[in-house]
């Protein structure tokens, strides 16, 4: 069975090695060959015993009057919970043993997990839920340990291999008339400007270049259609220096999405992406299942079968084997491929796809579908019956095949820790199966491989306790601890939960909360984030107070993400109508933020394909599916949201919450008791009297 195909690249500083690197000898790794799992011999010896004892203690380093405190003069404060989390992971580090410890925002965690990594003496991973939280880890904090604790430290960002510049593909399009209009020629003048200057052909340098850009997905350095050692610009490939650089660091930092994608590949015995490196620390571990699930599971969409076709088009044309006949049969994939994605209703969202379901639309559609997987054959063929077989067309066969076993698993198979879906976005139609229960999955293939894992995150406890994370992940042994908080939430943040409201079913909800919206906002004069469960809710919600405000109000899918956040930061007054893609990973500091609210309780919805099947499965065991899944993932995603207003001990703000179920229901204590100690109210005035006060 194919497996989605992930690879990466590291980027690696050392100011060592920067001053010795010149003229040195390389050796290249062929990244495209048969991977295969890197000896034993390529991870660091560990800090000998006489070395550890040279070590700084953690109280050294973080406690008061400190190694910390004196090199930030002025600009370091000690915490304790800092140094208490700082001790744990060192603890685990050498004694090797888990340890899941929820930090809240404030505490400082990052430098509290790396130095007790640095002294370990181990290759740590570091996994991170964002490529912008590894690039402040490599931008930011190792080069202030680089400058005033370990001035030999080597550490590689790693990152998916798309996010990378492929030189052969950039030569390849200069010299053919394959460039869409004006502006799509300018950025590619652009590119090929910063690809002489680039040290690590990271897109994340092209700051003019929009998230969605079809040029890039033309010049990527992608596998599928890599030909490793073969390809001209090997020896100058970004891939391959810097993967080199990687398997020499001391720190891998990557995101969780990358390391999910090593981790299935080993499972199959796929080879590795990832050096050999002895434990783990993951920043944001409460994405983990989430992200696990992916890629454990299985996907094809109709984009698939259009960029194999044009990556096809684009190798005969370069090669010049563009016969007729070929072109035909790409041109019969994508015929035959829209027909197949078009037999799928056309409403938007997601929908089970199981067993009674795919039967039936096989039984509807089985010459569309036969038809598909005919014209991808034919196109094998006919490659493998050409006299010379250009390794550029043997990876387009190689990936046609693959394309077919996922479309039959995705079709016919009917494994049973799969749920089966498919899920119309916009242009995109895609078929899945993900796995119902990850937890024996990382059980076996993590927790019980390596010795030394820690887990950390603003949100990891309901209630209090760590059963949730732990039981959904697998990890039956660890040391476990929730730190005190650094900021005085009673002081600093009021949560308001109005006393006359309708049930969010209740047909009169909708404005009830739109009115109550317009009231906060005012109070607040603007400076908020509207956080809403459903793109329907936000809209709804958005189209009843624009008209009543006169605040800047942005909405989300109107421009990307990051343009989004850019405009609120600098706008003042403004206000952002956002779901959850808000709810985590966003950070405004200061007053240009003074009030978050929430519409509902984010339970996620009981129709979704994901969430049913896990229900469905925790009752067949004879558990209570709402009180041990249900609640337990709406309360972490609610103490989320609500982490976006309070990022330092000066910020002060108000937490509103338009739903009636966390007074009114028996569950509503579980929310209560799991969030921090702020101060509440059921009144408007306590509000405007606390924001008077900012």
């Amino acid at each position: 069975m194919a497996k989605r195909e992930a690879t990466a690249v590291g980027r690696q500083t050392s100011a060592a090695q920067r001053e010795k690197s010149s003229g040195a000898e390389r050796r290249y790794v062929p990244l495209d060959e048969e991977p295969s799992r890197p000896e034993k011999s390529e991870v660091p010896a560990e800090t000998s015993g006489a070395d550890k004892k040279n070590q700084p203690s953690m109280q050294d380093v973080f406690g008061p009057g400190g190694l910390l405190e004196r090199c930030m003069i002025g600009g370091y404060e000690h915490r304790r919970a800092q140094l208490l989390m700082a001790e744990l992971v060192q603890d685990a580090l050498e004694s090797r043993h888990h340890v899941v410890v929820e930090a809240g925002t404030g505490t400082g965690k990052t430098l509290a997990y790396l130095l007790p990594a640095i002294c370990s003496g181990r290759r740590v991973v570091i996994s991170t839920a964002t490529k912008s939280l590894q690039e402040q880890l490599y931008q930011k904090d190792i080069p202030f340990l680089q400058k005033h604790f370990a001035p030999e430290l080597k550490a590689a960002v790693m990152k998916g291999r798309s996010n990378f510049l492929c030189r052969a593909k950039l030569h390849q399009i200069a010299d053919q008339p394959v460039l869409k209009d004006m502006e799509e020629m300018d950025a590619f003048r652009q590119i090929q400007d910063w690809s002489k200057l680039t040290e690590t052909g990271d897109r994340a340098e092209l700051t003019f270049l929009p998230d969605d850009s079809d040029l890039w997905t033309r010049i990527d350095a992608r596998r599928d259609t890599c030909t490793g050692q073969k390809c001209p610009e090997f020896k100058q490939c970004f891939i391959t220096a810097m993967q080199q650089r990687a398997k020499e660091a001391d720190l891998i930092i990557v995101n969780h999405h990358l390391f999910f994608a090593d981790l299935a590949l080993k499972q199959d015995d796929f080879g590795s992406i990832l050096p050999e490196y002895s434990a783990v620390v993951f920043d944001e571990a409460h994405e983990m299942e989430d992200v696990a699930s992916d890629y454990f599971g299985r996907q094809i969409s109709n984009y698939r079968f259009e960029e194999l076709a044009r990556d096809a088009d684009m190798a005969m044309r370069m090669l010049r084997l563009g016969t007729p006949s070929l072109l035909r049969r790409t041109q019969r994939i994508r015929e035959r491929s829209r027909a197949f994605f078009d037999a799928f209703p056309a409403r938007d969202g997601r929908y089970p796809f199981e067993r009674n379901e795919r039967a039936a639309f096989l039984e509807q559609h089985r010459e569309t579908y036969d038809a598909l997987v005919s014209a991808l054959k034919g196109l094998e063929t006919e490659f493998a019956a050409m006299v010379q077989k250009p390794e550029e067309l043997l990876r387009i066969s190689r990936r046609s095949f693959e394309i077919r076993q996922e479309l039959s698993f995705l079709l016919e198979s009917h494994e049973r820790n799969f749920v089966y879906w498919y899920e119309r976005r916009n242009k995109g139609v895609f078929l899945a199966a993900t796995p119902i229960d990850v937890s024996q999955v990382l059980r076996a293939r993590l927790f019980e491989q390596f010795d030394s894992i820690v887990l950390t995150s603003a949100t990891l406890t309901v209630a209090g306790r760590f059963e949730f994370i732990r039981q959904r992940l697998g990890l039956d042994h660890a040391k476990e601890a929730a730190l005190p908080p650094e900021f005085d939430w009673g002081k600093q943040a009021l949560f308001y939960m109005p006393r006359a409201i309708p049930d969010v079913r209740h047909p009169a909800f909708s404005q009830t909360a739109a009115d109550e919206i317009v009231k906060l906002l005012e109070i607040s004069q603007g400076r908020a984030f509207c956080l809403f469960t459903s793109y329907s809710q936000m809209n709804d919600l958005f189209e009843r107070v624009r008209g009543r405000v006169s605040f800047p109000l942005f909405l989300q899918g109107t421009a990307p993400r990051s343009a989004l956040l850019e405009r609120f930061k600098n706008t003042p007054g403004a206000v952002l109508f956002a779901t959850s893609s808000f709810w985590q990973g966003v950070d405004v500091p200061g007053d240009q933020l003074s009030c978050v609210i929430v519409d509902r309780l984010p339970f996620a919805v009981p129709s979704d394909p994901i969430v049913a099947a896990r229900v469905k499965a925790l009752q067949e065991d004879g558990r209570n599916a709402f009180s041990e899944f249900q609640v337990p993932q709406a309360v972490l995603a609610l103490k989320q949201g609500f982490g976006r207003l309070v990022r330092t001990k000066t910020d002060r703000g108000v937490l509103a919450l338009l739903d009636s179920r966390i007074q009114r229901m028996a569950y509503g204590k579980i929310f209560l008791e799991s969030l921090p100690g702020y101060a509440t109210t059921q009144e408007l005035r306590d509000v405007a009297e606390f924001l008077q006060g900012q």
